[in-house]
């Protein structure tokens, strides 16, 4: 695996859990009872980005290492992933 490839990997993965960490303990304004002017109702009280994104680093490294030995092993293919043999005659 190439490092750009590495790179993308981790990045792809680091958004994915991002967006999956987002909603974590999430109070709206309106169930805070403080709604600022002149922003929605639904809009979090308190973001809390900086300790969602520390998690989701932490968790985002797992994956990374697990998703890179099962990538770099060599024990799996391409032609193991086609179910359908669409990639049959490219070899």
């Amino acid at each position: 695996m190439t490092i750009t490839a590495a790179l993308v990997l981790f990045s792809v993965t680091w958004f994915m859990v991002f967006f999956c960490v987002l909603p974590l303990r999430f109070k709206s304004q309106a169930q805070a009872g403080e709604v600022e002017p002149g922003t929605p109702r639904s809009a979090p009280s308190e973001a809390m980005i900086k300790p969602k994104a520390k998690l989701t680093t932490l968790i985002t490294i797992v994956i990374f290492v697990v998703l890179y030995l099962l990538i770099t092993s060599g024990r799996w293919g391409i032609a193991d992933l086609d179910v359908f043999g669409l990639w049959a005659n490219r070899y």
